[in-house]
């Protein structure tokens, strides 16, 4: 573990301390070992008064050294470091312990640290919501939505969320919309609303950060992919037809008598002019109401994809509102779902999805290819992590089938922030033998793998190596 310490020159007491986990499936409270053999990270910052000087007494860096680790290892180290939390370190400290520390009757898988550490926010609603209330007053958000994962992943209140005073009380994030999601058959009519009000909130920000890149990456490889090599005379575009026909440029001799090279002394010669022979024509694609390209984005809804279809109803939503894509979205797990027509809201696009379940590639791919009419002008996007649970050797057959009609097939094993998924890797292996490489992508890396698809260029795979 790495203590980082950051000290308000001329100050005596702590005020506030902020605890931060750079790991997200990690405890900030409970870690015993200060060599950090997981990689675990603490930050803590106290604020002290501004204006007053440094405490002189001889043990007052030992003092606080203390203080710090009372607070990291938790309530199970009071008497060990000798030390006792007052005011807000005390709050913070009762915060933590509810998640991370307390007593007797450990629950399976839960927290972490020496001792019989367990949970203890109990099934109390209204205590949950002051807990809630009081994480995110101590803490900065990124560290309360780990919190409130580890509250949901560790202590089973996922149910908890199915009231809309709960709802209200959480800081939202893309891993809070899809556990929203899968619990979205159970939600009474009393918390939809709610969560659909949660939901939009996420949605709106991902739309905002994402859409204006994905509009100027794609619409860039359009008109590139647009262009002509047999244009009308109108059409042409000179600046690039002359550039790729420099190489056949010839240089025209001056006429005898009118000066140039056979004439020294005339005048108005043509002295080193020549011409380009124009073997290539390079021409503006024609303005057409009709779209440049298909794009099919089929969506593996497993539980593990949960947020890969947040990101992917997004992107979407943002593809579909380009005039020269016809994007359609299809989800599936064992059936298949096209919500191609909810395409102008996100939203209803995400409720419409159902997390969990089984997982039927082929039968997905085999709808996806039925709605092809235009192979060499269609993008096919499979976002799954390939555990087939249909007939493997048919849905190869497929990848090869529609990548021989001159579909461009990408195959995205995660669409997240969340780093390395799991994933089957044979199945990948195949399918990069196949000339269609499987790889995670980022939010951030889409509209650059969509742009070289459009534009049939190598694919941007991050780390090319590791992932075919």
């Amino acid at each position: 573990m790495t203590t980082t310490t950051t000290t308000d020159p001329g100050a005596t007491d702590p005020g506030t301390t902020n605890l931060g986990t750079s790991n997200p499936g990690a405890s900030t409270h409970g870690a015993t070992d200060p060599t950090d053999p997981t990689g675990e990270t603490m930050e803590r910052t106290t604020a002290q008064a501004p204006g007053t000087a440094r405490p002189t007494a001889p043990h007052a860096p030992d003092a606080e050294r203390l203080r710090r680790w009372r607070l990291v290892l938790g309530a199970d180290s009071a008497d060990s470091t000798g030390r006792t939390l007052t005011g807000q370190d005390a709050a913070m400290d009762g915060a933590l312990n509810a998640l991370y520390g307390g007593g007797a009757g450990k629950k399976p898988g839960g927290g972490r640290g020496a001792g019989g550490r367990s949970a203890g926010l109990g099934a109390s609603a209204p205590s949950v919501a002051r807990w809630l209330g009081d994480i995110r007053r101590y803490f900065p958000s990124s560290v309360v939505q780990v919190m409130q994962r580890d509250a949901i992943d560790r202590l089973g209140l996922a149910a908890l969320l199915l009231e809309p005073e709960m709802l209200e009380a959480v800081e939202a994030d893309v891993h809070l919309v899809g556990t929203l999601l899968s619990l979205n058959k159970a939600m009474p009519e009393t918390t939809k609303e709610t969560a659909r009000a949660v939901v939009r909130k996420v949605v709106e920000d991902l739309e905002k950060r994402l859409e204006s890149r994905t509009r100027a990456t794609l619409s860039g490889a359009l008109d590139r992919s647009a262009r002509i090599s047999r244009p009308r005379h109108r059409d042409i575009d000179w600046n690039r037809t002359i550039r790729a026909n420099l190489k056949n440029y010839l240089p025209v001799p001056g006429p005898a008598g009118a000066g140039g090279a056979g004439d020294p002394g005339g005048s108005g010669g043509t002295e080193g002019r020549g011409t380009i022979v124009p073997e290539r024509l390079i021409g503006y694609g024609r303005a057409s109401r009709s779209a440049r390209k298909d794009v099919i984005l089929c969506i593996d809804q497993s539980g593990s994809m949960a947020a890969s279809v947040v990101y992917a109803s997004v992107f979407g939503a943002v593809l579909a509102s380009m005039r020269t894509l016809s994007t359609r979205l299809v989800v599936f797990d064992t059936a298949v779902v096209d919500l191609t027509d909810q395409l102008d809201d996100p939203v209803d696009v995400l409720f419409g999805t159902q997390l969990g379940g089984g997982t039927d590639i082929n039968r997905a791919l085999a709808y996806c290819q039925g709605k092809i009419t235009r192979p060499a002008d269609t993008v096919v996007v499979l976002i799954s992590d390939l555990y087939e649970g249909g007939i493997r050797d048919e849905m190869l057959k497929r990848v090869a089938a529609m990548k021989a009609s001159g579909v461009q097939f990408v195959t995205l094993l995660a669409l997240s922030d969340e780093g390395a998924p799991a994933y089957d890797h044979e199945h990948a292996a195949a399918l990069g033998a196949l000339g269609a490489p499987a790889f995670a992508c980022t939010p951030d890396l889409f509209p650059d793998v969509m742009a070289a698809a459009i534009e049939k260029r190598p694919l941007p795979i991050p780390d090319k190596e590791t992932q075919q």
